[in-house]
């Protein structure tokens, strides 16, 4: 019975010392915050033969303070400005490559980084995401 008691014990204690650690990691996995442009941007790039090249990309902007969302909205047309500028000297193999994907996100990033920082004196976004990513 005694060693039930102590098993029983232990076993609450180790539950109720696990109790914060929990709530630690739901603060860390809540501590960015999103802004999703709407709507999502449809634009040319540039292509080797006569036809016109279209891509359409969804994106969701992560921040790691909920307070920027406010300062992102009212920034939108430059944001989508800027997106659209990198978009549209893309050439039509990077466009459909996975690397070159991952390298105009990277291009993306930055310059709207770079944009925000001269809007804003300081660095807002953590990451720029492509939720959707179509090209034909």
């Amino acid at each position: 019975m005694k060693k039930n008691t102590t098993a029983i014990f232990t076993l609450l204690l180790t539950l109720l010392l696990s109790i914060p650690s929990i709530a630690n990691a739901e603060e860390e996995a809540a501590k960015y915050s999103y802004f999703t442009l709407e709507p999502e941007i449809t634009t040319n790039f540039i292509t080797d033969g006569r036809k016109l090249g279209f891509i359409n990309v969804r994106i969701d902007l992560m921040v790691d303070d909920p307070s920027l969302i406010q300062m992102l909205e009212y920034h939108q047309p430059l944001i989508r400005d800027t997106i659209i500028e990198v978009l549209a000297q893309e050439n039509e193999v990077r466009v459909k490559s996975l690397s070159g994907r991952e390298a105009i996100r990277k291009a993306c990033l930055e310059k709207v980084n770079e944009l925000l920082l001269a809007e804003t004196n300081q660095k807002v976004l953590v990451d720029l995401l492509f939720t959707k990513y179509l090209y034909q």
